[in-house]
């Protein structure tokens, strides 16, 4: 690792980007911010600019790019404020950045993603959208340009860490036989299924062990947001879905594991905090404090294991069936579930019709291949749309 990394960090303002912060800040010596990204919260960016000073700051729209400015020129910043999502590609690719932490939700991520990749840049992905909408080509570009590729989904940085360090790719010449890909099964793993008829928002955000925005929070409700991991495994570590198990541990302590021909099984462990494989990734190859407490085993006390059940968990079926379908199935799947979480934040779609809404746009839109980025958007703008037209159509019900 070089003396002093330069990071831009997409997303500042959210779950992964204030933990990054938090990592970074207990490492001045090793990290500079060059620049930062966030949406509504201007507040929270204003406050970031102030602690760390960076040279560009970016927000999605004019009105909050002018309140900001203000508010950094009356403090006596240096930060230059931009907005759009062309001022977040650039700052993506700017060639003073070393590294970009990409932790944009949802399909917005995708595109200052790309741009990190093609440029040749360390990317560390918090966004799970990029790879499960355009896997083949980010991974193209990935490649082309030699960037650095490392995951920040906990599942994920525990299932590369458990690869051999020299993997490349192929799981059968490896001594790979599977994947095990954890879960907690959320709040609702074992309350009764009539039950769910009458969740709230505020339930489906009550996340058990993780500390989550509320859009990924309903994810794991669901089990979409694992849904959408197996995807991304499958691009990541080149899985077929055969080979990837989900595997629901309601402690959330063994983040993921990898199964070997021989018998062995080698898993990563630790507290429930992203902290951890955010400071993997930014110390990679090295390991760096992340300020996490330590892993209590005695505490602890079992580790509980069981199957998924797709009946509960139907949006995690339908993960895998789009992956199997491939093409713009994942896409199409990413984009009629957004659509359907914020609906039901809304109060708008009950919890359980956020699957039946997924399973008709999937049903409704035949996959087509995907050769180009402009594939994926059109087939993102089309479930958008269909997913859209669903709920009009249907009584809004408030909860």
């Amino acid at each position: 690792m070089k003396s002093v990394q330069n990071v831009t960090i997409l997303g500042s303002t959210g779950t992964i980007g204030v933990n990054t912060l938090n990592v970074i800040a207990q490492h001045p010596d090793k990290f500079r911010v060059v620049a930062l990204t966030g949406n509504a919260q201007i507040d929270r960016l204003f406050e970031q600019c102030q602690q760390f000073e960076p040279e560009f700051a970016v927000v999605l729209d004019s009105a909050g790019a002018e309140k900001l400015h203000a508010r950094i020129r009356q403090a006596g910043l240096q930060t230059e404020v931009l907005f759009g999502i062309d001022a977040m590609e650039r700052v993506s690719s700017l060639p003073q950045v070393d590294s970009v932490m990409a932790a944009i939700v949802g399909a917005a991520g995708l595109r200052p993603a790309l741009v990190a990749a093609k440029a040749g840049k360390r990317i560390m992905l918090a966004n799970k959208e990029t790879l499960v909408m355009s896997g083949n080509i980010f991974m193209e570009a990935v490649r082309h340009s030699g960037a650095t590729l490392l995951p920040i989904d906990s599942e994920h940085n525990a299932i590369f860490q458990a690869m051999p360090g020299n993997y490349a790719g192929d799981l059968a010449h490896s001594g790979i036989k599977r994947i095990l890909l954890t879960a907690s099964g959320g709040p609702f793993r074992k309350i009764p299924l009539t039950e769910l008829e009458n969740v709230t928002p505020e339930q489906a955000c009550a996340h058990p062990n993780w500390v989550m925005g509320r859009k990924i929070s309903v994810d794991s409700a669901t089990m979409m947001n694992k849904g959408l991991e197996v995807i991304e495994a499958h691009w990541l570590f080149n899985a077929p879905a055969d080979l990837i198990q989900v595997v629901i541990h309601p402690q959330s302590v063994i983040h993921s594991m990898v199964e070997y021909v021989d018998g062995s099984v080698i898993a990563q462990l630790g507290n429930p905090d992203m902290r951890t494989p955010i400071a993997y990734a930014l110390g990679f190859p090295e390991r760096i404090d992340a300020g996490v407490s330590p892993l209590d085993l005695f505490k602890i006390g079992r580790l509980d294991f069981e199957e998924p059940d797709f009946v509960r968990f139907p949006c995690l079926r339908l993960a895998f069936q789009a992956l199997r379908t491939g093409g713009t199935s994942p896409a199409v799947l990413n984009a009629a579930n957004e659509i359907a979480v914020a609906a039901f934040l809304d109060g708008n779609l009950p919890f359980k019709s956020i699957p039946v809404l997924i399973e008709f746009v999937l049903e409704q839109i035949t996959s087509q291949s995907v050769t180009v980025l402009e594939d994926v958007l059109r087939a993102d703008a089309q479930a958008r749309e269909r997913a859209s037209e669903w709920i009009s159509m249907h009584t809004a019900v408030r909860v």
